[in-house]
């Protein structure tokens, strides 16, 4: 668990680092983080959160597989945002 849930006090606190938009793999992880604790509170079970990739070969190609797990991160956040209701 990120250092950043681990330091939130209150529900307030997670829903702050669930709606950040990190653009790395820490930052992103900080969100699942936040969103499952969330819906732990509530006892909402959620799907998993898409795995990092594994086969980036490192060279910035045009649609690298990191801009396509971004776009799936956030999607991921979002819905579970939904279904917890904010």
């Amino acid at each position: 668990m990120s250092s950043a849930v681990q330091e939130a006090r209150t529900a307030t606190d997670l829903q702050r680092i669930a709606r950040g938009h990190p653009t790395d793999l820490p930052g992103m992880q900080a969100v699942f983080d936040a969103v499952q604790a969330l819906a732990a509170m509530r006892h909402m079970p959620l799907r998993p959160a898409p795995p990092p990739p594994t086969s980036c070969c490192g060279r910035g190609c045009n649609g690298c597989v990191w801009e396509g797990w971004h776009a799936a991160a956030l999607y991921w956040r979002d819905e579970a945002l939904l279904r917890l209701g904010g």
